[in-house]
């Protein structure tokens, strides 16, 4: 059995979806057309995110993307661009990936992730 390593998977990602730095999602802030999306786990949330965020942990991402389930995340169905982010990068393009498949089609992600827009001194909510 050959596994395929992660990397080559995110590789992969970023090959089929949209990827923007952290200034140019910087960029996108604020904007009524656009809705961050943080794929982090609670933990990472909760010690500080993007503001204007939506929290949507990507282990749960499918479910709560879906809107047939009971609990999706509405913010995800509003039309507006979706801006993904983790911590670096590589959960997010993942995350994009997926719900690209899923049939979202205005998504992307950042890469640096909320590291990147840290270490820029962009503003965090905490």
């Amino acid at each position: 059995m050959t596994i395929t390593p992660a990397r080559d998977l995110v590789t992969r990602a970023n090959q089929e979806v949209e990827t923007i730095d952290v200034a140019a999602a910087k960029a996108l802030l604020g904007r009524d057309d656009v809705q961050f999306v943080d794929v982090r786990e609670r933990h990472e949330w909760e010690g500080g995110h993007i503001p204007g965020a939506v929290h949507v942990p990507r282990g749960l991402l499918e479910f709560l993307a879906d809107p047939s389930n009971p609990n999706h995340v509405a913010e995800l169905h509003t039309g507006k661009k979706l801006v993904l982010y983790c911590g670096s990068g590589g959960r997010s393009a993942l995350a994009a990936k997926t719900l690209k498949d899923m049939g979202f089609t205005n998504v992307c992600h950042m890469a640096g992730g909320f590291g990147g827009w840290q270490e820029a001194g962009y503003v965090v909510k905490r």
